[in-house]
């Protein structure tokens, strides 16, 4: 087996914390004790690790409200138990009893979209009475989303849950979960408001009495320099939250780009394929052969369970210390902990699927470069990307199936538009918040809520989220690896031998081009006495 890539960050010694006394006490649970919270966003890929994690390091708080809305033909209270059918809640239903953990969770029907969030005068009061903690997590993280669409969910949502919160008469802690990718001009980011691109509330009421053709037709021309809906929506909620400072006990938790499961419960556990689990996927599949990107460059990655770890620390420090002792936006990102490059990235998941976890039904060996030159990446597209996809299609209708790598070169070239806009700018991070935290921590709680890189192996977690993609998303057994491994075997003989006649090719084209009549002209021209 080849050997093992090799990290920077790796010089630099990793924590590793020993002595722990498990009678130490759990402060962060016990900030919980007997509190009632409410969660938007709780179905969602943070939301539901947020509220696993409450409920299995915090068991001993009262009540759960998820702001939930019928979808696909199924009830709030359906969709909660769907929700706990999945394997990331295993672990918590075998440590506390399934029947202990439903009883702890109540759906409230409503929708961010709406109006009031949508919630019943009942609801309302219920709330009102029983909530003193707000996790908003809801948002649609869709990159491409309509700007109208993203600012009535992301930005006008945002201004439903604060009215919300101003009605809690117990509340002691709302947090926005935004996003420390929302503030793109600023290249080094520190902890702190920043001014919005536009008034918040100018732009709401143009999207209210403007249709969504219109708002579409000066889209790009509201969004000036930013690249997507996603991040202006982001910054103009954080303006509305910062307007609230001085009336509601509100904080801003910006995480980085979030990424499957580092610990716990699932280590690699995801729910999708969007960001960089898509790229990994692709990459493995072989349908990914080039990307326009600084090799050189980060990005910065956040595991789900560390947000959601930071998501309780911060809370924690809020409760017990109050407004005038905590910071009132802290950055949950690795990147001052771990920079890890675009080309180590590339070079880690190259290795793992080739010789660890290689993926079912792979249609050429895994492969490929990063171009930083767009021109050159554009030519590989047409070249490994486009026209193969073409081929295999005309094959496929041939033999009478439904064509497919087409479709699948059309969502992989929309996801270079977002990608490729990350992947070649670099920001950089304060977080001098989460510094300050890990100080305020006994053993016990750092091992609990990690949010430091106590014992990293980034080979284990990459084979780990490769693991449970195959398993979660792609739905291949574990029984299917060796046979992977074998059609891998084949496929590296296929592509050397491609390769080969590619070079052949060349060097013929070459040789008949401009080489064939020269020497011949020169053979038939030597003269005979020459010899």
């Amino acid at each position: 087996m080849p050997a093992k890539p090799k990290f920077e960050f790796e010089k630099d010694p990793l924590v590793h914390i020993d002595g722990v006394d498990e009678n130490e006490e759990d402060r962060i649970a016990k900030s919980f004790e007997g509190r009632c919270l409410f969660i938007t966003g709780g179905t969602g890929f943070l939301g539901k690790v947020l509220v696993e994690k409450l409920l299995r390091s915090c068991g001993d708080l009262k009540k759960i409200y998820l702001l939930i809305r019928p979808k696909k033909g199924k009830e709030p209270v359906e969709r909660i138990k769907e929700m706990f059918d999945n394997v990331l809640f295993d672990m918590v239903k075998k440590q506390r009893g399934e029947d202990v953990i439903l009883s702890k969770v109540q759906a409230i029907y409503g929708d961010v979209l709406q109006p009031g969030l949508g919630i019943s005068e009942e609801d309302v009061a219920i709330l009102s009475r029983d909530v003193s903690i707000v996790y908003h997590c809801a948002a649609t993280v869709r990159f491409d989303e309509p700007l109208r669409q993203a600012v009535f969910m992301n930005t006008r949502g945002t201004k439903y849950m604060l009215e919300l919160a101003a009605k809690l008469k117990n509340l002691s802690f709302f947090a926005y979960v935004s996003t420390a990718y929302c503030h793109l001009h600023v290249k080094t980011l520190y902890e702190k408001p920043y001014d919005p691109p536009a008034d918040p509330h100018k732009v709401m009421n143009a999207c209210e009495w403007l249709s969504d053709e219109e708002v579409g037709m000066i889209e790009k021309k509201i969004l000036g320099d930013i690249p997507n809906t996603y991040a202006y929506t982001k910054s103009l909620a954080e303006a509305l939250v910062v307007e609230k400072f001085d009336e509601l006990p509100a904080v801003i938790l910006r995480p980085s780009i979030v990424i499957p499961i580092w610990r716990e419960p699932i280590p690699g556990w995801t729910d999708n394929i969007n960001g960089p689990t898509g790229l990994l996927i692709g990459a493995g599949k072989g349908v990914i052969r080039t990307m326009y990107c600084n090799s050189s460059g980060f990005g910065d990655f956040l595991p789900v369970d560390v947000a959601v770890n930071g998501i309780l620390v911060a809370s924690w420090r809020f409760l017990t210390r109050g407004a005038e002792e905590t910071n009132r936006v802290a950055h949950m990102t690795s990147s001052n902990d771990i920079k890890v490059s675009w080309a180590e990235i590339i070079e880690l998941g190259r290795w793992v699927i080739e010789n660890r976890v290689p993926l079912n039904g792979v249609a050429w060996y895994p492969g490929g470069s990063m171009k930083s030159n767009y021109f050159v990446h554009w030519i590989c597209m047409i070249l490994f990307h486009w026209l193969p996809a073409i081929f295999a299609d005309i094959l496929l209708r041939i033999f009478g199936y439904p064509p497919v790598l087409m479709r699948v070169q059309d969502r992989i070239s929309k996801g270079f538009e977002v990608f490729e806009y990350y992947a070649n700018n670099v920001w950089n991070f304060d977080n001098t918040e989460a510094v300050k935290m890990r100080k305020l921590m006994n053993k016990k709680e750092r091992l609990t809520y990690v949010i430091e890189k106590i014992d990293v192996d980034l080979i284990e977690y990459f084979t780990n989220c490769v693991l449970c993609a195959r398993r979660l998303i792609l739905k291949e057994s574990d029984e299917s690896i060796p046979a992977a491994k074998r059609h891998m075997k084949v496929m590296w003989c296929v592509d050397k031998i491609f390769k080969g006649m590619w070079i052949f090719g060349i060097a013929y084209m070459i040789y008949k081009c401009f080489l064939s009549d020269y020497l011949t002209s020169t053979t038939v021209t030597q003269p005979i006495g020459s010899f």
